[in-house]
C-alpha cells in the first residue's frame, strides 16, 4: 500500500500543498521549525484513522482565518486506486469520502489507506498514564485486526450513554432510569470484556516483536515485558453490579477497559520508573515497529509508515539499526536538519516559510 498523492487547503499552517510521494521508497519532507512538516504526516495520518496524532480536536486542523479545511489523497494497493476526500469544518459537519462513498466509522477506512505514526509524543506511551497506553493498544488494534478493533468504538459509545444517564439520575434510580443502566451495563459488559480479550491477545504478540526490535535497535538483547491489568476482578457484569452504588454517587463509570493498565517492562523493571530517556524513546519507538510489522504480515503489505523527527535523538548506528528494521514500503519522515547518511532518500519535499505559500 502506497500514497500516490496528498492534496491539502487550508490544512494547519498550510494554505496549499500539493504532495506525491515516492511509492516504494523514502520520502523526506524537510524545512525550518515551522513550516508545516509534521502537519504533512498529520494529514495524511487524519485520512487513514480520522483523527491527529497529536490529539488535538479536529477544528485545530483548519487553518487560522479559513472556515474548513480540504485533505485529498489518492492510495494504491495492488491494482486498486482509492480517492479519499476529507473536509474539516469548524462552521459544519465534517466529513470523509472513500470513493465518493461517505465514511461511518473507522473500519470503513481499513481498505482505504493504512498508516503506522511514530512522533516523538509517542513515549507517553511510555513514561505517561495509562491512558496513553490503552489509546495506543486501540490503534494498533485497529491495524492488526480490524474487526476487534470495533469493540474499542463501541464501549466508547456505550460509555458516553451511560455516563449521561448516570450524571441524569442525580444518584438515585426513579422510573425507568434503572432498566435503562441495565442495559447500558449488559452493553458495556459484552463489549468492554470482548475489547480486553482482543487488547490481552494483542500484547501477547507484540511482546516478542518488540523484544526482537528493541535488540535491533541497541544492539544488545533485552527483554520488553507487556502485561495487561483488568480494573475488575471476575466478570464485568459482576463488576459493573457490585459499582453500581458509587457510579451513582460519582455519575461517573468506575470499572472497564477505559480504566484498565498495561504494564511495560525492560529486562524485568518498569519501564515508566527505572528506564533512561533514551531507554524510553527507544521503546516506544520499538512498540512501533512492532505494530508495523504485524499490521504488515496481517495485510501482507506494510502500511505507510510516518517518522516524525524520529532522527533527532538517533546516533548513526541506531538510525541504520531503525532503517534494517522496517519491511519494505512506503516512509515519509520529517527532518529541520539533513537526515542521516544512513536514509536512502528516494525523494525531498522542502517546505517554505509560511508566508511564502
Amino acid at each position: 500500500m502506497y500514497l500516490r498523492s496528498l492534496a491539502l487547503t487550508d490544512f494547519r499552517c498550510l494554505r496549499e500543498l500539493l504532495l506525491e510521494p515516492d511509492p516504494e521508497g523514502v520520502t523526506v519532507v524537510t524545512g525550518a521549525n515551522g513550516t508545516g512538516k509534521t502537519s504533512v504526516l498529520e494529514a495524511v495520518a487524519y485520512l487513514a484513522t480520522q483523527q491527529s496524532f497529536r490529539g488535538v480536536p479536529r477544528e485545530a486542523l483548519v487553518r487560522v482565518g479559513a472556515t474548513a479545511a480540504v485533505v485529498r489523497g489518492v492510495a494504491v494497493e495492488g491494482e486498486r486506486a482509492v480517492s479519499i476526500d476529507a473536509e474539516v469544518s469548524t462552521v459544519a459537519r465534517s466529513r470523509t469520502l472513500v470513493n465518493s462513498q461517505p465514511v461511518r466509522r473507522r473500519s470503513d477506512l481499513d481498505d482505504a489507506l493504512r498508516a503506522t505514526v511514530f512522533a516523538p509524543e509517542d513515549t507517553e506511551v511510555v513514561r505517561g498514564g495509562p491512558a496513553a497506553r490503552r489509546h495506543f493498544l486501540d490503534e494498533t488494534l485497529a491495524l492488526v485486526d480490524p474487526r476487534q478493533a470495533t469493540h474499542a468504538e463501541t464501549v466508547e459509545r456505550v460509555l458516553r450513554q451511560r455516563s449521561a444517564l448516570l450524571k441524569r439520575s442525580g444518584g438515585r434510580l426513579v422510573g425507568d432510569l434503572a432498566t435503562t443502566l441495565d442495559v447500558w451495563d449488559e452493553r458495556l459488559a459484552e463489549a468492554g470484556t470482548a475489547l480486553a480479550d482482543a487488547r490481552e491477545l494483542l500484547l501477547g504478540r507484540l511482546g516478542p516483536e518488540a523484544t526482537e526490535t528493541v535488540g535491533q535497535l541497541t544492539g544488545t538483547p533485552t527483554t520488553v515485558g507487556l502485561g495487561y491489568r483488568r480494573s475488575w476482578d471476575g466478570s464485568l457484569a459482576d463488576a459493573l453490579a457490585r459499582g453500581r452504588a458509587d457510579d451513582l454517587a460519582r455519575g461517573t463509570t468506575l470499572v472497564g477497559p477505559h480504566r484498565d493498565e498495561v504494564g511495560l517492562d525492560l529486562d524485568g523493571l518498569p519501564a515508566r520508573t527505572h528506564a533512561s530517556q533514551g531507554e524510553q524513546r527507544t521503546l516506544a519507538l520499538a512498540l512501533r515497529l512492532a505494530a508495523h510489522r504485524l499490521a504488515a504480515a496481517r495485510a501482507g503489505t506494510p502500511p505507510v509508515l510516518l517518522l516524525d523527527d524520529v532522527f533527532s535523538e538517533l546516533d548513526h548506528g541506531r538510525a541504520s539499526a531503525l532503517l534494517a528494521s522496517v519491511p519494505p514500503g512506503q516512509t515519509l519522515l520529517t527532518t529541520a536538519v539533513p537526515p542521516p547518511t544512513a536514509v536512502p532518500v528516494a525523494a525531498t519535499v522542502v517546505l517554505g516559510r509560511v508566508g511564502d505559500r
